[in-house]
């Protein structure tokens, strides 16, 4: 199974990719958490994304093309994986077929996760941290017991500055033109698979199996 969940931030494809690829018995893979373990394990390719990353910046496509490049060609990437949140631009699909096709490998299927921008707003403002052991809850879906009151160690909860309102509108701006291409990019090559990402948790992985050839 080698499949790429694409969506916007606060889609749930995390959630989704991370329970799907126990499911399935294939790696997870999520840019974010490559880069954070390459700058752990201090890799050169991590010494390089740390830069950007204290600065704040973008970390560029040739770095994280690297990461990618050095992941699946471990062993424990032909079994299979989950791309969460990987391919965004255009040429990093473009590398990214290169890079299989060195492997030998193809994408099943792009699997992309469909949620209104209401929904985006509020799953995403209504984040809080708390600011001591960055314990995460949410206003709405999993709120503390007490508010602003960390229920784990009493410290006090927090919102993000990128989960600010006018931070995220921003964000989704920026995704969409960011992904309009690489929809159909995918769509012209006959991966496309568009699933809701509203709803029940349970519906949406169904339709995440149908999707990706992979039902129960």
């Amino acid at each position: 199974m080698r499949v790429a969940f694409l969506g916007p931030p606060g889609a749930g494809k995390g959630t989704q990719a991370r329970d799907l690829a126990r499911e399935w018995g294939v790696l997870h893979l999520a840019t974010g958490d490559m880069l954070r373990e390459a700058v752990t394990a201090g890799t050169p390719l991590g010494r390089d994304a740390k830069r950007y990353m204290e600065q704040g910046a973008l970390v560029p496509d040739e770095i994280i093309i690297g990461a990618m490049a050095e992941r699946l060609g471990a062993r424990d990437a032909a079994k299979g994986f989950i791309l969460d949140g990987f391919p965004r631009t255009i040429a990093q699909a473009e590398a990214l077929a290169r890079l299989l096709k060195d492997l030998g490998q193809t994408l099943d299927a792009v699997v992309y996760f469909d949620v209104s921008e209401p929904e985006l707003l509020r799953r995403l403002t209504g984040r809080r941290v708390c600011r001591a052991c960055g314990h995460p809850y949410h206003l709405t879906s999993s709120p503390p017991k007490r508010a602003g009151v960390c229920d784990t160690c009493g410290g006090e909860l927090y919102q993000r500055e990128d989960d600010r309102e006018d931070t995220v509108r921003n964000r989704l701006e920026v995704y969409r033109r960011q992904t309009a291409p690489l929809l159909d990019y995918y769509r012209q090559r006959n991966l496309l698979a568009t699933v809701p990402g509203e709803g029940a948790i349970a519906a949406i992985r169904d339709a995440v199996r149908a999707a990706a050839g992979a039902e129960r």
